[in-house]
């Protein structure tokens, strides 16, 4: 079954998504929608209480809504209770929310835009654009940001070509290209810019992105002239390309006097912009 994830915005909330290609169908974070439209702090704990508090709901969900794996605010994939649109109207019913309505509207937009974009490819770039620039990001950042994007994508297709997997091999050679240019994994990372659930690449500065992009642009460049066929062989391919990025990185310091690795997220960035 083939499936593509995605965090989609709802009033600049995170609802995060998995596009099933075998059914034709999204699926959504059940957990994140009760988020939404209740503005809970907990809404893990919300949707324990309504489902004791309404059964027939409790049976609906144990019934028609699988787990599926996405991605937690701590960047590792975890099995979280998902459903369908019909499903999630079935929710929307149990909630009195003010939100319900507009909700209910995005989620048919977000089922349209969908067939609209297996039609015409390049529609989903201008909705990742579209998304970007209501949260506030500049025009040059946004077109850094699906560059990386663009060379993510080439990197981990090299990955796949080697037969690697998404999630612990995807995340440990990830963390060793961080390490190697910026001295930080992953997780050292994300704190250092207080963050939590946030995306890291989002909250990346412009030259963040563009050293980072040199990394796995290089580690994807010297996978494919070395054909490694071990997972250390991987792991010695993705410190060579963070190596390449931290020279330049270095030089970069050097001459500017400024050091690249920033403790600014878009949050801070946007306040002062």
């Amino acid at each position: 079954m083939t499936q593509e994830t995605a965090i989609k915005l709802f009033e600049t909330k995170q609802v995060r998504t998995v596009w099933n290609e075998a059914e034709e169908e999204w699926y959504f974070s059940i957990v994140d929608v009760v988020g939404v439209l209740t503005d809970s702090v907990n809404p893990t704990d919300y949707l324990k209480k309504l489902r004791k508090r309404d059964i027939f709901l409790g049976e609906y969900l144990g019934t028609n809504c699988p787990q599926i794996e996405m991605m937690t605010e701590t960047g590792k994939k975890r099995k979280t209770l998902a459903g369908k649109l019909k499903d999630i109207f079935r929710i929307i019913q149990s909630i009195s929310s003010p939100k319900a309505e507009p909700f209910k509207q995005w989620l048919a937009q977000i089922a349209k835009e969908r067939i609209d974009q297996l039609q015409d490819p390049e529609l989903s770039i201008e909705q990742a654009m579209t998304d970007y620039r209501r949260l506030g990001y500049s025009e040059s950042w946004i077109n850094q940001r699906l560059k990386s994007i663009e060379i993510r994508k080439d990197l981990t297709d090299e990955w796949k070509r080697h037969g690697l997997q998404e999630g612990v091999q995807f995340a440990s050679l990830t963390d060793i290209i961080y390490k190697s240019w910026s001295g930080k994994t992953a997780k050292e990372y994300k704190q250092f810019k207080g963050l939590k659930k946030e995306n890291l690449r989002d909250n990346m500065t412009n030259k963040e992105l563009v050293i980072n992009m040199l990394a796995e642009l290089s580690t994807k460049e010297i996978s494919e002239v070395s054909n490694p066929e071990t997972m250390s062989e991987h792991e010695d391919i993705a410190r060579r390309g963070g190596n390449i990025a931290r020279d330049a990185r270095l030089k970069l310091e050097a001459e500017t006097g400024k050091e690249v690795v920033s403790a600014l997220n878009a949050k801070n960035v946007l306040q002062i912009v």
